[in-house]
């Protein structure tokens, strides 16, 4: 709503060139003129113009025009959103290839090759990728089964199974057939029973590494598959079966055929409970490192001595730092940062380990008698939550030979908190 400043009988209508900005004198030369100087100039007619909304109308006016900025704004962003979402390169979707539906939740699963293990109640049970028909199922457990790996060991499978008890088995799949090899750690007495944390297979199957924990510690298993002796085993049963061996068979070891009247499938796998193969081999038994404390040495010589024939940096434990010295440096940390430290003492949890497989490679420097196959593990290297070293064992041993470090690099160095020089140690 505007009010003329006029009636129309006296209103006297007449145009002028008002400029947009100050006026100002020209420069007397034309060529400091601006060029654009007609463009500052507008044409209004002064009949037109009408005075200012009155109160509460102007406010009114106000408020719409913010809200009209406020709105006109959010759509500009959400339009710019929009492009920038339709300029991305949308992934590609795969639909499922075929669909099965199952009865319960499953707890874990695996793949490998053509077929699909999955965790679940009492046991694992085993489908087909391609036609999701389930060809086998192994329920001889009273808890359920909470993890499950898989190895492919080229025309067999490695299958290992966790339960909730935290005992770890290995299965052996070949063709139409599957065995029960070992209970990793399983006890008689449930009071010394322990609880596999964390477990890895090497890729082809050669070893595999357990990490357990019982009794308030914590320690890695590490053992050698002996899968030659296994495809013989299989292939040939009257080997793997010792008639003058008798005694009381478990509830696990029977012949149960899984046939098609009690699931859909087309072919026929087996429990072959009544061939026993070959268990694998204990080959290492490996504990967190010890914290390190001050020096029992002597002398520097007697440090020296201590150290391992090897070419890499170690544990640090071999060192010539007193026990005063790492008092000393301790409370300067504590005096240093004790608003960021807890005052509550906590006891210290467990130290965990990360564990990998490690190919031959030029990084891992190992000895010039010791030869491994190409694609074959010949290294392990642990890290402990706690540690700032990384250790490499070798699995290139005998069963005489002791567990020993291998040379190598070590990541992030055990570093000394006092100005001496530590030993180098292995």
């Amino acid at each position: 709503m505007s009010i003329p400043r006029r009636s129309q009988v006296e209103k006297k209508r007449f145009s002028s060139f008002t400029g947009k900005g100050l006026l100002e004198v020209p420069s007397p030369t034309e060529k400091d003129w601006p060029k654009d100087d007609e463009g500052d100039y507008v044409f209004k007619d002064s009949g037109q113009e009408m005075d200012s909304l009155p109160q509460p109308y102007r406010m009114i006016n106000k408020m719409v025009n913010l809200l009209f900025d406020q709105s006109w704004k959010v759509i500009q962003e959400r339009d710019a959103l929009r492009e920038a979402e339709l300029s991305r390169i949308q992934p590609v979707t795969y639909p499922p290839h075929v669909e099965n539906k199952l009865s319960k939740m499953p707890n874990c699963m695996a793949v490998s090759q053509d077929y699909v293990f999955i965790g679940g109640a009492k046991g694992f049970s085993i489908y087909n990728l391609y036609s999701a028909k389930q060809i086998c199922i192994w329920e001889k457990l009273k808890v359920d089964v909470t993890s499950i790996w898989t190895t492919d060991l080229g025309n067999e499978i490695l299958i290992a199974p966790v339960d909730e008890m935290g005992i770890a088995r290995l299965f052996y799949f070949y063709k139409d057939s599957l065995f029960l090899i070992k209970a990793i750690n399983e006890a008689d007495d449930a009071s010394k029973q322990t609880t596999c944390i964390k477990m890895e297979i090497c890729q082809g199957g050669d070893f595999a590494a357990f990490l357990l924990q019982g009794a308030g510690d914590v320690w890695l298993d590490v053992y050698k598959l002996p899968k030659e002796s296994w495809l013989k085993e299989v292939e040939h049963p009257q080997l793997a079966i010792n008639p003058k061996k008798k005694g009381r068979q478990p509830q696990l070891s029977t012949l149960e055929p899984v046939t098609s009247e009690t699931l859909e499938m087309d072919t026929n796998i087996c429990f072959r409970g009544d061939i026993k193969l070959s268990h694998p081999v204990h080959i290492m038994k490996i504990k967190p490192p010890k914290p390190v404390t001050g020096t029992t040495f002597k002398s520097p010589l007697e440090v020296f001595a201590k150290i391992e024939d090897c070419y890499g940096l170690g544990s640090g434990q071999n060192h010539f730092i007193k026990e005063s010295q790492w008092e000393q440096q301790a409370a300067i940390f504590h005096a240093s940062y004790k608003k960021y430290l807890d005052e509550k003492g906590e006891e210290e949890p467990l130290s965990m380990a990360s564990f990998h497989f490690l190919l031959p490679s030029s990084i891992i420097a190992m000895p010039a008698e010791v030869k491994s196959p190409s694609g074959v593990a010949c290294v392990l290297g642990i890290h402990w939550t706690g540690s700032h070293n990384f250790f490499l064992y070798s699995l290139n041993r005998t069963l005489k030979d002791k567990t020993q470090r291998v040379c190598g690099p070590v990541l992030r160095p055990l570093l000394s908190l006092s100005s001496a020089i530590p030993a180098p140690t292995c």
